[in-house]
């Protein structure tokens, strides 16, 4: 077990290593970074100040080298538009971020698991039918749309939750529910489909004639078999989240990375877009690593 975490870790500093030298190719295969960041009535002697600045007259070699060991100290640079150090305003905003995510799939798992396996253990039921119409409804109902609609529902019209801001139950309530509805009209159907083919096993059966109680059998084995591919969604919709949901950041004024970020691009703030992208990219490889670990304890 040990053995196999430190492998997933080597594995993930490797990838990181690997990002921080896609960043940097990207970054000046776009085009000349100094152009991008000044406004184009920009003078020459600020374009050339600019590239002196960044060391972009450097050779590449001492340009990646200067970027890599930026990194590894977390110093991006200094934010065009606002003036302050690039990473330390982008993780100002990573909390907001986390605080949404982990609602959202906490709601989503709260719903989706019990739901999913009440349609597994009665196929063909009204309970079933009723977790099949629920989970395609919140897949199809497009974010943006169910989100205005909470806003002039409960906000504007009962007045029961605040309409943008970031902090307690009243602020985060309507955006955790219009990103949770098709995340847990996904996992209802993952957990009816995985938990569906887990009780048609043979241990199954075996555990029944044992005389083991239902609910141990439902809980402690059937959902704990089927619990891999359900862990492997959750880790894929946390880091979609951690990835910023612009849209429901923007519609709620929700003061997250997803908002900052497409604020730097309109800005062309090139050091916070960069900040942006490793953090982000950070925090995705070590919820895989999570994801890996859980992986592990479950196969025991």
């Amino acid at each position: 077990m040990s053995r196999y975490i430190l492998r997933r870790l080597l594995y993930s500093i490797f990838v990181l290593a690997g990002l921080t030298t896609v960043v940097f190719v990207v970054t000046h295969l776009i085009g000349d970074p100094a152009r991008l960041m000044l406004p184009l009535e920009a003078t020459e002697e600020q374009y050339q100040a600019l590239r002196l600045k960044l060391g972009l007259d450097d050779p590449l070699y001492v340009q990646f080298a200067h970027f890599a060991l930026q990194v590894a100290r977390g110093d991006l640079g200094i934010s065009l538009w606002q003036g302050v150090p690039a990473m330390p305003l982008v993780l100002s905003r990573f909390p907001a971020t986390l605080y949404l995510a982990f609602c959202v799939i906490a709601l989503s798992l709260l719903v989706a698991v019990p739901l999913g396996a009440l349609a597994a253990i009665r196929p063909r039921s009204a309970a079933d039918r009723i977790t099949t119409i629920l989970s395609f409804t919140g897949i199809s109902i497009p974010t943006f749309w169910l989100a205005l609609m909470l806003i002039l529902i409960f906000a504007v019209q009962l007045r029961w939750f605040k309409t943008s801001g970031y902090g307690g139950f009243e602020y985060i309530a309507l955006p955790v529910l219009a990103v949770s509805a098709p995340i847990t009209g996904r996992m209802a159907q993952l957990v009816r489909s995985s938990m569906f083919d887990e009780i048609c096993k043979a241990y199954v059966t075996t555990a029944r004639s044992k005389g083991l109680a239902e609910n141990i059998i439902i809980f402690r084995h059937i959902l704990r078999n089927a619990a891999i591919p359900i862990v492997t969604l959750a880790g894929d919709e946390i880091a979609h989240l951690v990835n910023g949901t612009v849209v429901i950041e923007v519609i709620f004024g929700w003061p997250g990375i997803g908002q900052l970020a497409l604020t730097a691009i309109e800005r062309r703030d090139f050091p916070v877009i960069q900040a942006d992208v490793l953090l982000v990219a950070s925090a995705v490889v070590i919820i895989n690593l999570v994801v890996d670990i859980i992986y592990a304890y479950l196969s025991k």
